[in-house]
């Protein structure tokens, strides 16, 4: 199944995407606030085994009649370290976190993704940063650590606040080299499966025979919303816009997550927010607005472009 692509500077489908993701993700702290007294490990390998089995049911549909997609040696040992890092070790690093420091501190470390992904990104592709979207990315990044409270911690909270930051990282840039041949719903399905024997092993460390129980069914609820939407949806969402605006722009719409996690958390009587939540998001907003802003001269080098098995065609997008 493909699509055109747009100029990864102008696409509306992927900056929609991008947005749509981070807010989905966002609400993930709120929803997960009230399951606090299931196994952790446990019900991330549960909400990962329903997600990979979504999408590789629609992999598997999309395959009929097609020839099969399938990951070489090399690409299966990036899907791993996507895996252990942007899903095992970004979990572990956040729950680890907030043991020694408060949400705040955790949210608003984190918070400064975008504007690693604005170096990172154009780097990762051999090109220089856009000078623009570095600024934006800081703007956002601003607005974003407001919004999360701007809180402070011990040292080894923020420390491990920096462990979760690296797995936010890997969960976008591991992915680049891997969307062009195998697509935003491969990528995402094939990390999700490899995640779960890990999520186990580490479980049973931590909790033994107590990794898993019966849900209850506000839990069963919460715990298929995780599953469904936050990883399933949004895990497509995100690897789509990554592969039309670049990682750099894409990164700017990462500013919208902790805004969701404060929406969530009022709608779910929660929290109320404050004066600094609301100042947060007018500057998450005026940040993407302007990093998002088309280029009079276009890079062309800036978004990713995939291709099917066969043969390599610019500007189709393998979904």
């Amino acid at each position: 199944m493909t699509s055109s692509t747009r100029s990864p500077a102008t696409g509306p489908r992927g900056a929609a995407e991008a947005a749509a993701a981070m807010f989905l993700v966002g609400t993930l702290t709120a929803v997960s606030a009230t399951i606090g007294g299931y196994p952790l490990f446990g019900g991330q390998a549960l909400r990962y085994t329903v997600a990979a089995a979504l999408l590789l049911a629609v992999v598997r549909l999309m395959e009929r009649g097609r020839p099969a997609i399938r990951p070489t040696g090399r690409e299966w040992a990036l899907l791993a370290a996507l895996a252990a890092t942007g899903l095992v070790a970004f979990n572990a690093f956040v729950v680890a976190a907030t043991e020694h420091t408060g949400p705040a501190t955790v949210g608003t470390v984190i918070a400064t993704v975008p504007v690693l992904l604005a170096v990172a990104g154009p780097l990762q592709q051999r090109r220089r940063p856009a000078a623009r979207v570095v600024a934006s990315a800081v703007v956002v990044a601003a607005g974003a650590g407001l919004a999360t409270g701007l809180g402070g911690g011990d040292p080894a909270g923020v420390l491990l606040s920096l462990g979760a930051l690296a797995g936010e990282l890997c969960f976008s840039l591991l992915a680049v080299p891997l969307l062009p041949r195998l697509g935003p719903l491969r990528v995402s399905a094939y990390s999700a499966a490899l995640a779960v024997p890990m999520l186990v092993a580490l479980g049973l460390l931590v909790d033994g025979r107590a990794l898993v129980r019966v849900p209850t069914a506000g839990e069963a609820a919460a715990l298929g919303y995780l599953a469904v939407v936050v990883t399933t949806v949004a895990f497509f969402l995100w690897y789509d816009a990554l592969g039309r605006l670049g990682a750099d722009r894409a990164g700017l719409l990462a500013g919208v997550l902790p805004i969701s996690a404060v929406i969530t958390t009022m709608v779910l009587g929660l929290g109320r927010p404050g004066a600094a939540e609301f100042a947060g998001a007018v500057l998450v907003a005026a940040g993407v607005a302007v990093g998002m802003r088309p280029d009079r001269r276009p890079d062309r080098r800036s978004g990713l472009r995939f291709a099917g098995p066969a043969q390599h065609r610019p500007g189709r997008v393998v979904t």
